[in-house]
């Protein structure tokens, strides 16, 4: 086995994001087989045992990661097209329930904060927001298969195979879709579930088989649920609340 940067090891085992590993390793708060590693660039075997010190990982827990339920009108990501961005709308007021939340909001847990996966501005519906490069990398790296669950309402006639293609054997960019998981809640509105995220690919994807998106909304992201939190509202990741 060749060795690796261990910045690169400690992303591939989820325990930060390459950035914070450089940090981490600058401040010495990196062990590698019980031996302190303060240099960056330094390699080691894929087998070598990584551990952090106390101060990485009360730095880590000391991150936060917010739950919004986005608005249509609101980007996902800073934009030069005059949007509004889906940030603005963290503050102490629209906090839900702030007496009961296990947090209290400070200016500083905005610092940092940036949306993990993108939800269309004309969509609505739960969006992450982290300073934790763990739950990003969870949520939207490169060999994430999270599930993410949708209901979508739509307009038009369903083409004959239509139903199955949405399941399994559509197109996108040249790339063959993972296999979803797609049903008819009502007669005029669709459940997804889907393990990838492409740029509007539920549209596309409708788009392919006859029919017009009119309304969609993301109500889960792996084990994390929007529930009954208000749109324009949003809430701390519970203690204890994985992905």
């Amino acid at each position: 086995m060749e060795p690796v940067r261990i910045s690169k090891l400690m992303a591939q085992r989820g325990l930060c994001s390459r950035r914070e590993a450089d940090a981490y390793i600058e401040r010495g708060w990196v062990r590698v087989d019980g031996q302190v590693v303060s240099e960056l660039g330094t390699k080691a075997l894929p087998s070598a045992r990584i551990t952090l010190e106390r101060q990485a990982a009360r730095r880590q827990t000391d991150k936060v990661t917010i739950i919004l339920n986005k608005p249509v009108g609101y980007a996902s990501h800073q934009t030069d097209k005059g949007y509004r961005v889906a940030a603005s709308l963290i503050e102490a007021r629209t906090l839900y329930h702030p007496k009961t939340s296990h947090r209290t909001f400070e200016p500083s847990h905005l610092r940092g904060l940036a949306p993990a996966g993108r939800l269309d501005i004309d969509s609505q519906g739960l969006l992450v927001l982290t300073q934790d490069g763990r739950i990003a990398r969870q949520l939207i790296g490169e060999d994430s298969s999270l599930e993410k669950e949708y209901l979508v309402r739509v307009e038009g006639r369903l083409a004959g195979r239509g139903l199955e293609l949405l399941n399994h054997g559509l197109t996108l960019d040249g790339h063959l879709l993972r296999p979803a998981k797609v049903q008819w809640q009502n007669e005029d509105q669709l459940h997804f579930v889907l393990q990838e995220g492409r740029k509007r690919q539920i549209r596309r994807m409708c788009e392919q088989v006859g029919l017009k998106v009119v309304g969609l909304k993301r109500v889960r992201m792996g084990h994390v649920v929007l529930g009954d939190l208000p749109v324009g509202q949003w809430r701390y990741l519970r203690e204890g609340e994985r992905f």
